[in-house]
């Protein structure tokens, strides 16, 4: 077996779900590099905390510049950050959709290329997305357009990134969490969105993590989009 100490990128890693994952790949025995606008320093040597706006192309070049100066190599890269507003299509304003823009698809596609072309030069890797059932089943009620149209973007090149490098050993996957227990929800918001999906419940961040953590281990699977949102993407 290799002793090589694999290397895990996330963006949006400084609370909820993106906190979670840079534990769980650090309990697997991953050096982590972690970014987000208000990112301090990791919690030990093996993470490294970078802040910096996944939009701006200079972020993706510091972070898997500096992935590869302290560590030597990028195995994962977890595309996690991202914006959610919920508003009526024509209440959008220029600067929503920019900032949505910005995080969901721009800042994925600076840091995911500049991540594969070092995945290319190690003949390995992985890219996880994190993205919505909206993409698949819109909720009345919960306007959700620039959602779908970036994280929908998300969702559509897992297909064609894994189909275009799998030959190079580099996989590509998503995970579509539901509506999930983090600070950024109300006690009272959980309670109304635990309504919306068959299991009428919200899912704990554990459960996001879990799922990422399985497409790691699955080395055969590349080009799917596991969903965890208690039977959301189902139906209601």
């Amino acid at each position: 077996m290799s002793n090589v100490q694999k290397v895990a990128v996330i963006t949006g890693g400084s609370q909820g779900i993106g906190a979670g994952l840079v534990e769980g790949y650090r309990a697997r025995g991953y050096n982590v590099v972690a970014t987000s606008r208000s990112i301090t320093q990791g919690p030990d040597a093996g993470v490294l905390a970078i802040p910096g706006d996944i939009a701006d192309p200079a972020t993706a070049d510091r972070v898997i510049g500096e992935a590869i100066a302290r560590f030597g190599r990028v195995d994962t890269l977890v595309n996690n950050a991202g914006i959610f507003v919920a508003k009526p299509f024509t209440d959008y304003t220029a600067d929503d959709y920019a900032a949505m823009i910005g995080t969901n698809l721009t800042g994925f596609f600076h840091i995911t290329q500049r991540a594969i072309r070092q995945m290319l030069v190690q003949g390995s890797g992985h890219v996880v997305n994190i993205t919505t059932p909206f993409v698949n089943q819109a909720i009345a009620g919960i306007p959700a357009a620039l959602a779908n149209i970036t994280k929908g973007g998300l969702t559509s090149v897992v297909k064609e990134l894994a189909v275009e490098y799998a030959q190079q050993g580099i996989r590509v996957n998503a995970v579509a969490p539901g509506f999930i227990r983090t600070p950024l929800h109300s006690a009272e918001a959980l309670e109304f969105l635990g309504t919306l999906n068959p299991q009428k419940r919200v899912g704990e961040v554990s459960d996001v993590v879990d799922a990422v953590l399985y497409l790691e281990s699955a080395g055969f699977a590349t080009g799917e989009v596991l969903y965890v949102d208690g039977g959301q993407n189902a139906g209601r």
